[in-house]
């Protein structure tokens, strides 16, 4: 084990690593070594979803760690494909088979399910179901907007705990993180590096990478750093959750040692001024269950 994540109280009082690994877009067959990997480096959140496709090397990857299923923090995400009530509860019990564990730690809300938001509420009052029968520890929502949080919070009985949204030194979603400060919600970074500028073809800023950014990587340097290291502990700064996605075993290694420094509030700050306002990503209030296939 090389590295050890700060925890984060959730508003439930469930205690969550403030930094895990993503596996959006990791091939199946590349999956299972990476969870290992970031397992034995120390990372305990292990973040998937069902459309990634890879919930079972997922599961894979956490049994040949030899670590045990109590430390480790996973979460995966129900698709808008299975919203209302009891297509929730048949896709949860999916993903768990899947995975091959028998409580999740959180279960996310992909997305809102805009244009047929009746479906979103449907969903979310399963997910409560599951959290009150103590087969997740928590619940939460992924690409809400603070409208789409209001209504959601509205409608239903449990505020979430979690909200995952495109957040990174180029999108750093100031507004929704405050409301969501105000409401007890965690805020968690997908792409919290800014890939997604790398592989999304509508990026306004595709090809532009943060950690190719002059003010990252002249901090970097002040450090000793990697640029990747800068930004996600620039996410801690903030009290963000990360989840940073590689099949690298040295970047994964390298990305959770950011616990034994700090950046000045200077620093922070300089980073939050490389803000454009503009999402690499889709529009989340777009998005439909056949959006990705």
């Amino acid at each position: 084990m090389t590295g050890k994540s700060t925890m984060i109280t959730l508003n439930n009082g469930v205690q969550m690593p403030a930094l895990g690994l993503g596996v959006f877009q990791s091939p199946p067959e590349e999956t299972a070594t990476a969870v290992t990997t970031a397992l034995q480096h120390g990372y305990r959140l292990i973040d998937t979803a069902a459309v990634y496709g890879n919930e079972k090397e997922v599961g894979e990857g956490i049994a040949a760690s030899g670590v045990d299923r109590g430390e480790v923090f996973v979460t995966t995400k129900l698709w808008l494909s299975d919203f209302g009530h009891d297509a929730t509860l048949r896709a949860f019990d999916a993903s768990l088979g899947r995975l091959g564990l028998d409580y999740l730690d959180l279960y996310l809300l992909h997305f809102p399910y805009t244009s047929a938001f009746d479906s979103t509420v449907a969903a979310y009052k399963a997910a409560q179901k599951l959290l009150a029968d103590g087969r997740v520890r928590a619940i939460g929502v992924s690409n809400f907007s603070p409208e789409r949080l209001n209504d959601l919070i509205e409608r239903t009985d449990v505020v979430p705990a979690v909200n995952q949204v495109e957040l990174h030194p180029y999108f750093i979603q100031r507004e929704l993180r405050e409301a969501q400060t105000d409401l007890g919600i965690v805020t968690q970074a997908w792409s919290p590096l800014g890939a997604v500028n790398l592989y999304w073809p509508d990026a306004p800023h595709a090809g532009k990478s943060p950690l190719q950014d002059p003010v990252i990587t002249q901090i970097a340097a002040k450090y000793g750093k990697t640029p990747a290291q800068i930004v996600l502990r620039w996410h801690i700064e903030h009290g963000l959750s990360a989840i940073p996605k590689s099949v690298t075993p040295h970047r994964i290694a390298q990305n959770i040692g950011i616990f034994d420094f700090a950046l000045t509030a200077d620093e922070t700050a300089a980073v939050d001024a490389l803000d454009t306002g503009l999402r690499g990503g889709p529009d989340p209030d777009s998005i439909k269950a056949d959006s990705f296939g």
